[in-house]
Formats: structure tokens, C-alpha cells, sequence
């Protein structure tokens, strides 16, 4: 057997561990997940597009800065993880409001908006269990033990690219019960079911 072969056989395992830890630890249900469902289900795919790519792009910043180091700084800050935990809730319960509010699909007008792109980001970034799951994930797992930098390197691609899988997945979902929301009794019980569930895991993350 080849070098090439080699090491190939020696990635494939620690690579697999890795999809297998962020579909767990990073696509199990949480405040990015559980909106994004929320806003496909109550807006439908695509004008919950912009949200979704907010929430990718704003995570995979996260994903950035705990590479670089940046998240430890800031909890190390008096006060720095309650003030982005105060930010979150803020943010969190208004977009509860907006999607538990939003009318059924046949009575939608262009008026009612959907998140924005950045509110999806806003949400990313103040999302406490972001930070948490990405860390777990992205220290938990070495891909390349012979040097960190590629290590790394492969790694925030792989999750990258896993961040994005994860939300479309839970966008589609949401989206799947479009057929339930119009007729307004269902769309006001999902509605209101998906936002109580945002704010629940928002303050379990927090709290956790």
C-alpha cells in the first residue's frame, strides 16, 4: 500500500466521526434550527431564502471565530457571554412574535416580510448554542494529526459545508407543512407551536 493509500485510510474514519458529530451535536434542535423551520413553515422556501443564507453566513462566522480563538476572548470578558445572551433573547422573542403573528399562506400579502438576511445573521451570532455545539465539534475531532493547520484548514470546510446541508435540510422541513398552514386554525396552532419551541430552546441554550 501507497503513502496516498495510507493516508487515505486514516482520514476516512476521523472524517466520518466528524459529519456524524455536527449532524448530532449541530443539527439537533436549537434557536438556529428551530427558526429557520419556523420561517420556512410560516413564509414558505423561497422568501425564506434570505433568512436561511443570514443564518449560514452568520454561522459559519461563529465557525471562524472559535477556529481563531475569538469566542474564548470574549466569554473571558466581564460580562461579555450575558451581554450576547441579552442580545439573542432580544432578537429571539421578537422573531417568536413575528412567526406565532403570521397569517395563514392564502392571506399573505407582500406586506407580511419574513426575516431578513440580516436578522439571520444577528440570530446566528447571538445564538449561545452555536458557539457551543461548533466548539464541541470542531476540538472534539483530528482529521490530520501530522499537521493542525491543514487539520483545521479540512475542518472548517467539511463543518462549513455541513452548516449549510443542515439548515436547507430544516428549511425544507418547515416548508413541508405549508399545506397545513392554510387553513388558519392549523397554521395558528404550528405557528405558535414552532415559536414556543424557539424560545424554549433558546433559553436552554442559555442557560445550559
Amino acid at each position: 500500500m501507497d503513502l496516498g493509500s495510507t493516508l487515505l485510510s486514516g482520514i476516512w474514519r476521523p472524517l466520518l466521526a466528524l459529519i456524524l458529530a455536527s449532524v448530532v451535536v449541530m443539527g439537533s434542535p436549537g434557536p438556529s434550527t428551530i427558526s429557520v423551520t419556523a420561517v420556512g413553515a410560516a413564509f414558505g422556501v423561497r422568501r425564506s431564502l434570505h433568512y436561511a443564507l443570514g443564518l449560514i453566513t452568520g454561522t459559519i462566522a461563529v465557525l471562524l471565530m472559535v477556529a481563531a480563538g475569538v469566542v474564548a476572548v470574549v466569554v473571558a470578558i466581564p460580562y461579555g457571554a450575558r451581554l450576547v445572551g441579552a442580545v439573542a433573547a432580544a432578537y429571539i422573542l421578537f422573531l417568536a412574535y413575528k412567526i406565532a403573528t403570521a397569517p395563514p399562506l392564502e392571506a399573505r400579502s407582500a406586506q407580511a416580510a419574513p426575516p431578513s438576511f440580516a436578522g439571520g445573521v444577528l440570530l446566528a451570532i447571538a445564538n449561545p448554542k452555536a458557539y457551543l455545539a461548533i466548539a464541541a465539534v470542531f476540538a472534539g475531532t483530528t482529521v490530520i494529526e501530522e499537521s493542525r493547520g491543514v487539520d483545521a484548514a479540512v475542518k472548517l470546510v467539511l463543518l462549513s459545508l455541513m452548516i449549510v446541508l443542515i439548515h436547507l435540510a430544516w428549511l425544507l422541513t418547515g416548508a413541508s407543512l405549508s399545506s397545513l398552514l392554510r387553513d388558519p386554525v392549523s397554521s395558528r396552532v404550528i405557528n405558535v407551536s414552532l415559536s414556543a419551541a424557539l424560545v424554549i430552546t433558546t433559553f436552554i441554550a442559555l442557560l445550559s
